[in-house]
């Protein structure tokens, strides 16, 4: 089943506010994104898994997000509707596919929730003088990022564009400005080590496919554009611009910043076995750096956290709106003077505080790895859908298109997701507990079984009726 008309908009009672612009848009989804979350949540890893030569890493995960931008650009003009993956996987393949992108992106999301606000606790309690927090004072300052961050989100879209707006500009000039310092005057190896592998061997195809698997976390996020779709004022026009300006904006940043980190380390040999980044800043500038340094990682995991909740918000909301969710009376409403999803917002908190309260456990080390899987199954769903469409010869494009290279760019990113997906879910060893290095299969495989059984028993038999009844 696909939609191929544009359907009535909704109820006056299911409509929400405009309160965004091109602007703003672009800026959530760079937020989502964040350059400073992108490059240090994974740089070790990288470095780890293929040596100085990961950094091609980014330029081809890239590369792959970008055709999928380009798609997603045209999914959101033809269908400008709230809740992105959600929406567009329903529009091109049906009610189903639509409900499992979203069971997928729910799941995703509220755990990196978890982790950004774990994350930003861990820096911020640094920031202020605790040396070696304990897990307890670590898990109560996240659960108290948990409710500021949804209180923010609660209180109006004016709040969140003004703190995303001024956490922009913080990571811009962070994450320029050092790339710039540390190429200009602290440039410890040649342009050649970006080459090198492991010890300085030749990069191999195995080490770069495992790096490539840890960039994948590196570019998601920009979807969230979309998320918002029916809150910005020419919707069918300036998301599609919102989803690739920002995608393009966060990977030149990135890629720009870790060349600058990746040059600038002193002993190449020695870095793997502490922390990298953090050595290579206090090796330059000393300990002084660490407390501006924390700051900024703050900034970047709380700004992420707060697009991020965003996003999902919207896709609970829009799915709750077509009854697809136990509770959808509840999470379909809007509330306040600003019309917000203020039931959504509070469940992505409660679930991701229940995270929280996890971490630590294995249980959290194993759901922790289905974040990345998660976005890409929820991307992949839609693109795959539009793949089809285009075979068939049903795609209809809205005002923003890729004229003839729709189709082939939609095929190539449909090809992309599925290798990545498969990549990324690979069982990788890595010397610890096998549950670890088969956990994405693990929690793919579980996440799926839940959602299934879910959707037979209760969602199937309601999103149909609902969305004719909407319409």
């Amino acid at each position: 089943m696909t939609s191929t008309a544009k359907p009535p908009p909704p109820r006056a009672s299911q409509t929400l506010r405009k309160g965004f612009d091109l602007r703003t848009a672009t800026a959530l989804a760079f937020a989502d994104v964040s350059p400073i979350v992108a490059l240090y949540a994974i740089f070790t890893l990288g470095l780890l898994a293929a040596g100085p030569g990961f950094w091609w890493a980014f330029p081809i995960v890239l590369a792959g997000q970008l055709l999928v931008a380009c798609v997603f650009g045209e999914l959101a003009s033809r269908w400008p509707y709230e809740g992105s993956v959600y929406q567009w996987a329903r529009h091109v393949r049906g009610p189903g596919a639509g409900w499992f992108a979203a069971w997928a992106y729910m799941w995703g999301l509220t755990i990196a929730l978890s982790t950004l606000s774990y994350g930003a606790a861990g820096f911020l309690l640094e920031a202020f003088g605790v040396d070696e927090p304990g897990k307890a004072a670590t898990m109560a300052t996240a659960l108290g990022i948990l409710v500021l961050g949804s209180l923010a989100n609660i209180v109006g879209r004016r709040t969140l564009k003004t703190l995303v707006v001024a956490s922009l500009i913080c990571e811009v000039l962070a994450s320029v400005g050092l790339g710039t310092v540390l190429l200009l005057f602290y440039r410890e190896n040649p342009v050649g080590v970006l080459f090198e592998g492991i010890g300085g061997a030749p990069l191999l195809g195995a080490p770069l496919l495992a790096a490539t698997a840890y960039v994948g976390w590196s570019f998601v996020g920009f979807e969230a554009a979309g998320a918002i779709a029916e809150e910005v004022e020419r919707p069918e026009r300036d998301v599609p611009k919102a989803l690739i300006f920002s995608l393009l904006a966060v990977g030149a940043i990135v890629m720009y910043s870790a060349a600058g980190l990746i040059l600038a380390i002193p002993d190449m040999s020695a870095a793997a076995d502490g922390d990298p980044v953090a050595d290579t800043l206090v090796a330059h500038f000393g300990s002084a750096v660490g407390r501006p340094l924390l700051i900024m990682f703050v900034i970047g995991f709380l700004a992420s956290f707060l697009a991020v909740q965003a996003a999902v918000s919207r896709v609970i909301w829009a799915s709750a709106r077509d009854r697809a969710l136990p509770g959808s009376r509840v999470l379909g409403r809007l509330a306040g003077t600003e019309r917000l999803p203020v039931n959504a917002i509070v469940l992505t908190g409660a679930g991701a505080a229940v995270f929280v309260l996890l971490s630590g456990s294995t249980l959290y080390a194993v759901l922790v790895n289905f974040t990345t899987v998660g976005f890409y199954v929820a991307f992949g769903l839609p693109v795959w859908g539009a793949a089809v469409q285009h075979l068939r010869g049903g795609w209809r494009p809205g005002p923003f298109t890729l004229g003839r290279l729709s189709g082939p760019v939609t095929y190539l990113a449909a090809v992309w997701l599925a290798v990545q997906t498969v990549n990324i879910c690979w069982p990788r060893d890595t010397d610890r507990p096998w549950y670890i290095d088969w956990s994405m299969v693990i929690t793919f495989t579980a996440v799926a079984a839940a959602g299934t059984a879910l959707y037979l028993g209760w969602s199937r038999r309601r999103i149909g009726p609902a969305m004719a009844e909407r319409s």
